[in-house]
């Protein structure tokens, strides 16, 4: 490093570090994890909340953090992005409550069912471009009846927008299983709907 050149004061509170320095750094200093807490809460929040429920969500938060925060020390900073390390974590507690997603599904199955023109939900409008109850319906029924696997690769590529590459990390399975599990997925889904793409969000990078 020359000499006009100065590194960031990490002990700094006000300094804007990475993620992956800011969570080495909690690991001497464990109150600056509270920082990566405030960066991502309202991001995992909303995403527990559309999966299972805002109860769920205002339960379960927490726990992703306090896992986060114990688990720490293990993060490898190679992997460079907090981010999907995080969704691992809440994708870990959501596979502790499937029964309560798959009530959600069913009950927007049964509510498409129900009314012809009903209020778009957050789900509906993470997995759906489709305006037909009826259609929402069908998508409902066939996302329940996924594999959890793919059904969590579906959910954090529409809903949490991750890359491929962040799902791969989130899920700590190779990038290639990602793009086969979507691509299987949407031939599902786009046969039951007819050949319309029902998925929003993600990305191939």
């Amino acid at each position: 490093m020359t000499a006009n050149m100065t590194a960031p004061d990490l002990t700094d509170p006000t300094e804007s570090i990475s993620d992956a320095a800011l969570l080495e750094l909690s690991r001497r200093r464990p109150e600056r994890f509270g920082e990566i807490y405030d960066r991502y809460v309202s991001e995992i929040h909303a995403y527990l909340g559309r999966r299972l429920g805002q109860q769920a969500a205002d339960d379960l938060t927490a726990e992703v953090f306090l896992a986060a925060f114990r688990k720490r020390e293990t993060f490898d900073p190679e992997r460079g992005e907090v981010r999907p390390w995080l969704y691992g974590f809440a994708t870990n507690l959501i596979s502790l409550h499937r029964r309560t997603e798959t009530r959600r599904l069913a009950a927007l199955q049964r509510s498409a069912t129900m009314h012809g023109s009903a209020e778009h939900s957050h789900e509906e409008r993470v997995v759906t471009r489709i305006d037909a109850a009826s259609a929402q319906g069908r998508l409902a029924a066939e996302v329940r009846a996924l594999p959890d696997g793919d059904r969590d690769v579906l959910m954090l590529s529409a809903l949490g927008e991750l890359s491929h590459a962040e799902v791969a990390k989130a899920l700590d399975i190779p990038y290639g299983t990602v793009g086969s599990r979507l691509s299987r997925v949407r031939r599902k889904l786009r046969a039951a709907l007819g050949g319309v793409n029902p998925l929003l969000g993600g990305s191939d990078g």
